[in-house]
């Protein structure tokens, strides 16, 4: 064999060896990669090597499960959607009772004592009206009544308060008749913050004001109210609305309670995209939220170059009632949620309108795989990469 053709022998060993390695390489997965394949999250629900995380397609059916638990949880069926407005009495507040006796009057018949500072006045019937100094309702809930003690106003309405006193003076005084009136209000207050003109504490009437009542009170809100979200605190529970869906909808500009803390909230809501999507990046979205069509829109849409159609996910925390889950036992989140990857093929066309109806949620996650040929391209450029400098050597040593 002549030098010239051991020459080419080695080349050619040398290329194929090359290729090989590369080869070797890449199916270790040491080809960069901005997450799994398509394959690879198909493999994990096959095989349920990823356990406890559900994996669920997009259907019809789905979307209209998801969106129906959406509708459920808004103001009317969190907090209630009542009529009745209870203005109860708490401590801090001052009252005043005045208690009118009929004739003969017996128990409150003395006049005005310079002592106590009670005032009495005798009516053009005979009727004798007597009415107490004012009394703030102390650190326990009470106040104190002649010839009846210590009551428990707290908790209790203006009328309940007056019928207890009057039901206790009953058998000791002649015919009572009791009224107890708010002198200051200092407990039936709602306080209004956030992105509102100025954060107040609004007072609460016996009118019984709403949720618009009191942003109303703080001078509105400062940005579009598309963009708006209200949010409603009493005691342990939370409700959320968007505000565009308030003003559409009566039965959810719900009455107040006293100690409710209404927040309204300017975009509060993001999702991130990542993978072969024109973008990757975090997008903040509207109150009244977008849905995956838009979604794939803001984040530039799919990348025609590297992305698979049929490969697009959106991974999410999920509410463990949601669905039925395919993966049994559930595996959920220190906070009750299950981790979920939704899968959706948009080479069907039915799917582009499964998209319009599929809502995004708060910190999900949009993901679109890279198409297989990617990464044969990203493999064939690793080996021209490798082996053209080695045989432009050699033939150069030639």
């Amino acid at each position: 064999m002549t030098r010239t053709s051991k020459m080419h022998s080695i080349c050619r060993r040398t290329r194929f060896a090359l290729i090989g390695a590369v080869i070797g390489v890449s199916a270790c997965s040491s080809i960069p990669n901005s997450g799994p394949s398509r394959s690879q999250v198909n493999d994990a629900a096959a095989q349920n090597r990823v356990a406890g995380i559900q994996i669920v397609d997009v259907t019809d059916a789905i979307v209209k499960r998801l969106y129906s638990e959406r509708s459920s949880a808004d103001f009317s069926s969190v907090l209630g959607a009542g009529n009745d407005f209870r203005q109860q009495l708490g401590v801090g507040d001052e009252v005043q009772v005045s208690i009118w006796e009929a004739p003969p009057a017996t128990l409150f018949g003395g006049g005005v004592s310079a002592a106590g500072g009670s005032d009495s006045t005798v009516m053009p019937s005979g009727t004798r009206a007597t009415t107490l100094p004012s009394q703030i309702i102390d650190g326990d809930g009470t106040i104190n009544v002649p010839f009846v003690g210590s009551v428990k106003a707290a908790g209790s309405t203006p009328t309940q308060l007056q019928a207890y006193i009057a039901g206790r003076l009953k058998n000791i005084a002649h015919d009572p008749q009791v009224l107890v009136q708010l002198a200051r209000n200092e407990t039936s207050y709602v306080t209004v913050v956030g992105d509102v003109s100025n954060s107040t504490r609004m007072q609460l009437s016996a009118r019984g004001e709403r949720v618009l009542d009191a942003l109303a009170s703080a001078g509105g809100v400062k940005d579009p109210v598309d963009k708006i979200m209200i949010q409603v605190t009493r005691a342990d529970t939370v409700a959320s609305a968007p505000m565009q869906k308030v003003i559409r909808d009566p039965h959810q500009n719900v009455r107040l309670k006293a100690g409710d803390v209404v927040t309204a909230l300017f975009q509060p809501y993001s999702f991130t995209s990542l993978g072969a999507t024109g973008k990757n990046q975090e997008v903040n979205f509207e109150a009244q939220g977008i849905s995956l069509a838009q979604a794939l829109a803001r984040s530039g849409g799919l990348d025609d170059s590297r992305s698979d159609a049929r490969g697009v996910f959106i991974f999410r925390l999920q509410d463990a009632h949601a669905l039925d889950w395919p993966n049994q036992p559930i595996r959920t989140t220190a906070d009750g949620k299950v981790p979920v990857i939704y899968r959706i093929n948009l080479r069907d066309p039915d799917s582009f309108f499964m998209a319009q109806s599929f809502m995004m949620d708060n910190n999900d996650v949009l993901y679109v795989s890279n198409a297989p040929v990617t990464e044969m391209q990203k493999v064939l450029n690793l080996v021209f990469s490798v082996v053209y400098p080695v045989v432009n050597g050699v033939q150069t040593f030639k």
